[in-house]
């Protein structure tokens, strides 16, 4: 009895203290302590500013060896590639013909790795974890943009052309994926960054997971849920349930155990990632549905994380 209190709380540790700051997004939305700009000014913010920050100096901070984790980030790469295949044809045979397929996959596979993912593996594994998890949110973050685009755009040539512009330029504007791929060259060339950059770097490192977790809270809309039940719910289990079950297995099956198999775990357990609305919305997609996708899963990931964390070190497989 003992020995699963013990887990209990070691789940709760990981997950409780990003439950607590959503809900304070939320009573600071309600309160209008703040508001829709500020939501907006700040996301920006973490996106362009402080999250390629925090990655950038997790990598050339990180006493891991970086070059080591590439079986794992193949496999990443690999095992949602795969899962992408499989909600597609899932999708496709229980809602044939429905207008939002592309907005139904995407919420099932886009996983949010560089906040709440990365928030989950930092609560367990501090900056060692963030550093190897840095890596792994890059090449998820081109794998998943590629996807969207993929799932999200109507058939025919001249789509097909659009697609692929939009790729190129997703990928490449990518501050996250830029602040990775520099953030590799300084650790691999060991190339040396004066101590006062590293200081005002971390100053706003340390603004990130605060910060974006107060707005992601405050942006949840949990009323809109009564619209797109069906296909909400339906695109939820795939992302909460099928995927963590499908990748975590698959990792256990290959060896991968600890914070490797931990890492797997965090990021294919985390919620459906905001950048899925802005994705539906430029493609012209139903933004609505992402916005419900996301809102669900992002709730119901506290608890579906927490259930799994306890299982796998209740089992001592990380």
């Amino acid at each position: 009895m003992g020995n699963i209190v013990e887990q209990l709380l070691f789940s709760a540790s990981i997950t409780g203290p990003i439950c607590l700051m959503l809900a304070l997004g939320v009573i600071l939305k309600r309160t209008q302590i703040i508001n829709e700009n500020f939501i907006d000014v700040a996301s920006k913010l973490v996106f362009n500013v402080t999250l390629p920050a925090l990655l950038f100096l997790s990598i050339i901070s990180s006493n891991h060896d970086l070059a080591s984790s590439a079986p794992l980030i193949g496999y990443g790469l690999a095992a949602n590639l795969l899962f992408f295949i499989l909600s597609t044809y899932a999708t496709g045979r229980l809602f044939p013909k429905h207008k939002d397929q592309g907005v139904i996959i995407q919420g099932g596979f886009r996983a949010n790795t560089a906040i709440i993912g990365l928030a989950y593996v930092s609560n367990a594994y501090g900056s060692s974890g963030v550093a190897l998890a840095a890596v792994y949110v890059a090449s998820m973050t081109l794998l998943y943009n590629i996807q969207a685009v993929i799932c999200l755009s109507p058939k025919g040539e001249e789509s097909s052309q659009r697609a692929f512009g939009v790729i190129i330029k997703t990928i490449t504007k990518n501050p996250l994926i830029i602040a990775i791929m520099v953030g590799m060259l300084f650790y691999l060339l060991a190339i040396p960054v004066p101590k006062m950059v590293l200081d005002a770097g971390q100053y706003f490192a340390n603004m990130t997971l605060p910060l974006a977790l107060l707005c992601t809270g405050g942006s949840l809309g949990i009323g809109s849920l009564k619209h797109e039940k069906h296909s909400t719910w339906f695109s939820t289990a795939l992302k909460l349930i099928f995927a963590p079950l499908f990748i975590t297995i698959g990792a256990l099956l290959l060896g991968y155990r600890g914070i490797e198999l931990a890492l797997v775990f965090l990021m294919s357990s985390a919620p459906t990632a905001a950048a899925s609305y802005v994705m539906a919305r430029a493609m012209g997609g139903n933004a609505p549905l992402a916005a419900n996708i996301i809102a669900l899963t992002t709730v119901c990931s506290l608890l579906t994380c927490t259930l799994g964390i306890f299982v796998l070190s209740t089992l001592e497989l990380i």
